[in-house]
């Protein structure tokens, strides 16, 4: 017994599980109303039952559909059944763009992956960060499982927007790790439940970099916590220390993406993608150079402070060993003296700063500066120097520039207290539709789905074609999926159900029954006796005038047969 498929919103059919994870299943899908194949993605039902989480959901989804780039998997359309219906349970759904390919992390899983591939697929990813980066959204869970492989080797990042909705959700790193993964990936921030920001992204791009060189992430542990706690003090082993084969050039690479201050890392992924192209066909840096990087990005390595500890463990019992100098190294004289002058200047500058603090201003207070028209990139750095949290939300504009800031609640010049959430409204450009693919559907079906996409439709001009039923669409003048403004005005070319009947006046019965039977029409040769044969037999006259005739029409071809 058949069951009936399952529908969404009218409009998406839901087909078989082609994957799940800590947090939704992912369907193959049809859109009825497009007619184009889809994934669907139906969040958790204990998840959506948190009311919060289903408005941060639909709110990130809604930014992450205006988003249209050839390394982002597209999503189409969002919606919760329960924001139209309050009785309803059913969950939260997204639909997306459906790619065939191969997820990064089975990649990985697979085997050693080739230096230029694992390049090429960190370069793939920097590149979905950039535009995001530049739209004002931050992905915030980058790893192999959310990085797709098309079988023509095109990289796709999918879930932007997801992990945000995730993680404001979430009060622990335990609690949100369960919800959207390993912890292998976090940033120290998001270790630490800091505010976030783009280097976040660039972090996690890093850790991804590392283990396709070496086949397994910077740091492990037997639970998210341990992982998250290295994440934020652990010094990254380089990853020609691990796999011998990986290129040198790579680690101060890895290493800078990996700092655990962010200000320290790569400013943006254009710069990261710049290093990385300049890596592949660079020189290997020397182990001092190395060393003094690791230095600069991490401070002395874990095992540089055993090894001490260890040494003076041993100075300290190994009786057979005598004292050759009455007092401390001289060295550690001088040490001493330097770190107290470097004490003393930070406590002269402490109290300098304070006395010149302005008094009507609180020690918690910031001004909110003027954004409008700035990079959204450059709006949340200087938000996280006045340690303020932004909250991005995507709007269309025809008047800033894609990326820019359209405006900011609360205005610039208004006094917000320290650790406040600023909204930044961020244009995408000109919003755009997705042009349907309607060649070959009926005249009304191709306008019902123009309206449906926000198009519009235009000139309709008829085209003799004998295989096509009338009123078929045979082309538009918009190629399908292209990204289009709303309201477009679409001219169709659609078959007039006819086909043009030529004067077969003497020709001879045969040819004309050839003639007419590949235009579509059906010959009926009529013999008439009041006038002479001829031979072979000729078409005296037809029953209809040369011209457009509907498709199928008979055509007697009257001929003689007299004396």
């Amino acid at each position: 017994m058949s069951t009936e498929p399952r529908v969404i919103a009218g409009r998406y059919r839901v087909d078989e599980l082609i994957g799940h994870g800590g947090m939704a299943k992912v369907y193959r899908g049809y859109d009825l109303t497009l007619g184009r194949e889809v994934a669907i993605k139906i969040l958790d039902r204990e998840l959506a039952r948190d009311t919060a989480f289903r408005t941060r959901f639909r709110l990130e989804a809604q930014a992450a559909s205006r988003m249209s780039h050839p390394s982002i998997v597209r999503v189409y359309d969002a919606g919760d059944p329960s924001a139209i219906d309050s009785s309803s349970d059913e969950p939260p759904y997204i639909v997306m763009e459906l790619v065939k390919g191969t997820l990064l992390k089975d990649i990985i899983a697979a085997g050693p992956v080739p230096v230029a591939d694992a390049v090429r697929y960190v370069d793939g990813i920097l590149e979905a960060l950039d535009y995001s980066h530049r739209a004002g959204v931050v992905h915030r869970d980058i790893k192999p499982g959310n990085v797709m492989v098309t079988d023509k080797g095109q990289v796709k990042v999918m879930d932007f927007g997801i992990a945000r909705a995730v993680s404001d959700s979430s009060s622990t790193v335990a609690e949100t790790t369960q919800i959207i993964g390993t912890a292998a990936y976090f940033s120290p921030e998001q270790a630490k439940g800091e505010p976030v920001d783009a280097r976040a992204d660039l972090y996690s791009t890093g850790v991804v970099l590392y283990e396709l060189l070496t086949g397994r992430q910077p740091f492990r542990g037997e639970s998210p916590v341990a992982v998250a706690y290295q994440h934020v003090s652990e010094t990254p082993v380089p990853p020609t220390e691990v796999n011998e084969d990986a290129p040198g050039a790579l680690d101060p690479i890895v290493l800078r993406a990996l700092a655990k201050d962010p200000y320290q890392r790569y400013p943006d992924a254009a710069h990261f993608r710049a290093a990385l192209d300049a890596a592949v066909t660079g020189n290997a840096p020397t182990r001092k150079q190395l060393g003094a990087l690791t230095s600069e990005l991490y401070g002395p390595s874990p095992r540089q402070a055993q090894e001490t500890a260890r040494s003076l463990r041993q100075l300290s019992t190994d009786t057979t060993m005598t004292r050759t100098q009455s007092g401390p190294p001289v060295a550690w004289i001088w040490a001493g003296v330097a770190l107290l002058a470097v004490l003393l200047a930070s406590v002269v500058f402490w109290v300098f700063t304070i006395s010149m603090r302005p008094p009507e201003v609180p020690n918690s207070a910031r001004i909110m500066p003027d954004l409008v028209n700035v990079s959204s990139e450059r709006a949340l750095d200087d938000l996280a120097k006045l340690d303020m949290t932004a909250k991005v939300v995507i709007e269309s504009s025809t008047d800033i520039a894609e990326g820019n800031v359209i405006s900011t609640d609360p205005e610039a010049g208004v006094s917000v207290e320290e650790g406040s959430t600023v909204t930044l409204h961020v244009s995408s450009g000109e919003e755009t539709v997705v042009m349907p693919k309607i060649e070959g559907m009926s005249l009304d079906a191709a306008t019902n789905a123009l309206k449906s996409a926000g198009l519009s439709l235009g000139t309709v001009i008829p085209r003799n074609d004998k295989g096509l039923a009338a009123n078929t669409v045979i082309s538009a003048s918009e190629d399908a999926d292209a990204e289009l403004a709303p309201g477009t005005v679409v001219n169709l070319v659609v078959a007039s159900g006819k086909v043009t009947l030529t004067n077969l006046v003497g020709w001879t019965v045969d040819a004309a029954s050839t003639n007419l039977s590949d235009l579509g029409l059906t010959p009926v040769p009529v013999e008439q006796g009041d006038c002479p044969a001829t031979e072979p037999p000729t078409v005296h006259s037809m029953s209809s005038a040369p011209g457009d005739v509907p498709v199928g029409t008979s055509v007697e071809l009257r001929y003689c047969t007299g004396e």
